[in-house]
């Protein structure tokens, strides 16, 4: 099951308004859907995005109410941004903004939503640079007397 489908954009915009802006293109509200999913993946690649999003054959585990909204109120601001009739675009633009912001604080472990699964350790994972925990001291030094 898809984890966010056009039904669930209409409590944002109403239908009628969608199928104005696509114009009978059934390619549009999907794919903004998917760069939605996408986006908001970017950020939150320290979570299980399996069991956060699901895929094609399994479902999400994790059922967050508000992680939907925040998928939903970028898809809605790359739906509208092809047209805008009878919607406030600056109430959208604002909407999409702090979710962004939300996701940013999140990637920067200033915001930790409750029940979102981390990924596991890989103990088999090189050492890289994109770490996200670092140390450090300083040189061990001698005193003579």
């Amino acid at each position: 099951m898809p984890y966010l489908v056009q039904s669930d954009l209409y409590a944002k915009i109403y239908q009628e308004i969608i199928e104005e802006i696509v114009r009978d293109n059934a390619t549009i509200v999907p794919k903004a859907i998917s760069s939605a999913i996408a986006e908001t993946k970017s950020y939150l690649s320290r979570f299980d995005l399996l069991k956060l999003f699901g895929n094609d054959t399994i479902d999400a585990e994790v059922q967050d109410d508000y992680l939907k909204d925040i998928v939903s109120d970028i898809a809605c601001w790359n739906i509208i941004k092809l047209a805008n009739p009878n919607i406030n675009i600056q109430m959208f633009r604002t909407a999409y903004e702090d979710a962004i912001a939300f996701l940013t604080k999140v990637m920067k472990g200033q915001a930790s939503p409750d029940g979102w699964i981390y990924k596991a350790d890989n103990p088999d994972t090189p050492i890289n640079e994109n770490n996200s925990v670092q140390w450090a001291s300083n040189k061990k030094r001698k005193h003579d007397f």
